[in-house]
């Protein structure tokens, strides 16, 4: 209901997990929100029969949880999820977190943001092997990951940067290529863990 009264919003279909794969495949939707828990089949287990039978032409998918605990977090953005968000998440912030998906960009609620910061993020171990990961990118693929973990969608990329769409496109995918296969939001995760998430490429300093 609440995302049916946007106006530039169609909910093209609403089912429990028994039935999400087979919906997702007739109506093809830009963007899934799953519920972690649902009474047939639960919504990580959705998550990853869509990634498996549908693969980089699978729809962005938000997982929406009222249950805060980590090891959710971590299976929702190790299988692919674009996003991350509370139950109790604002009506308007809904709407706007599936337009973000759209978009191409991700959406992460601010406790999924201190998760990721506060837990497994910051050890001196993981930040290392992000670091290392990272020097394969060119000096214009690091400024574009940078903006990919701020949240950008390559449209709001290309007006920073004063790119084409396409390119920042282009830049995106070969970022994604080169991390081993990685989705935006397991890329933004390393470019937090590398520390280049907080740097804004013009100088100043901006928090994911």
């Amino acid at each position: 209901m609440i995302l049916a009264a946007a106006p530039d919003i169609e909910v093209v279909g609403d089912c429990g997990g028994g039935q999400a794969v087979d919906t997702v495949l007739a109506h093809r939707p830009d963007v899934v929100m799953l519920d972690i828990r649902m009474p047939d089949v639960d919504g990580l287990t959705v998550l990853r029969r869509l990634k498996s039978t549908l693969g980089d032409k699978a729809p962005a998918v938000t997982m929406l949880t009222t249950f805060d605990a980590d090891e959710y977090l971590i299976s929702a953005l190790c299988d692919g999820a674009s996003g991350f968000l509370l139950k109790d998440t604002e009506p308007e912030q809904l709407a706007r977190a599936v337009r973000v998906l759209a978009a191409g960009g991700q959406t992460l609620d601010p406790w999924v943001t201190r998760t990721i910061v506060g837990g497994f993020v910051e050890g001196a171990d993981g930040a290392q092997t992000a670091k290392c990961a990272l020097k394969q990118l060119t000096d214009r693929e690091r400024e574009v990951l940078s903006l990919v973990a701020r949240g950008l969608s390559n449209a709001e990329i290309a007006q920073h940067m004063h790119l084409a769409h396409g390119t920042v496109k282009d830049h995106v995918s070969a970022i994604l290529g080169k991390l081993g296969g990685l989705n935006r939001v397991q890329a933004a995760v390393l470019a937090v863990r590398a520390g280049l998430a907080g740097c804004d490429p013009a100088g100043s300093q901006e928090p994911l």
